[in-house]
């Protein structure tokens, strides 16, 4: 099965597929979106839309893993990130992509055994579950990966449960 796990956000929106086989994960792609603050958030939601459409359109996922907001600090950064975040649902939903979302809390759980666990734990985690040594540099990038380990879990409790 193949897993696109999606860190959403305005500025910058980390994404990455994953192949779960057999208990096994395999990191297939991984990278961002970045738009530039200077333009409109009109213009950053097209950027956004179109290179989630090309990523679905060139990997055809199985599934999307994507963090749910849940709680936000930064009052002024939360209606971005939704707006980022509906454009992909939609896109999602346009290509017939079944959507699983996560908060950090659950992904944290998932991972770590702890909801509050702090950035290190996840990565170090994430590096465990893919048997590598190094990770993106970008921290959304490495959550996108999580929220697509988060995912092959859930996804292997529910068939233990059947």
């Amino acid at each position: 099965m193949k897993i696109l796990g999606i860190d959403p956000g305005m500025a910058i929106v980390g994404y990455s597929l994953i192949n779960f086989e057999n208990d096994e994960i395999t990191l297939l792609t991984s990278g961002s979106i970045q738009t530039s603050k200077g333009e409109r958030e009109s213009a950053r939601l097209l950027e956004i839309m179109n290179d989630i459409e090309t990523i679905i359109e060139t990997f055809k996922p199985d599934v999307c893993a994507i963090e749910k907001l849940f709680f936000f600090r930064n009052q002024t950064t939360v209606m971005p990130v939704a707006h980022a975040r509906g454009i992909i649902l939609a896109m999602l939903e346009k290509h017939g992509v079944e959507i699983a979302e996560y908060t950090p809390m659950e992904v944290k759980q998932v991972l770590t055994g702890y909801g509050r666990a702090d950035k290190k734990e996840v990565e170090n985690m994430v590096k465990i579950s893919l048997g590598v040594e190094m990770l993106p540099k970008l921290d959304d990038t490495v959550d996108s990966i999580a929220i697509a380990i988060c995912h092959t879990r859930s996804c292997a409790n529910a068939l233990a449960v059947v």
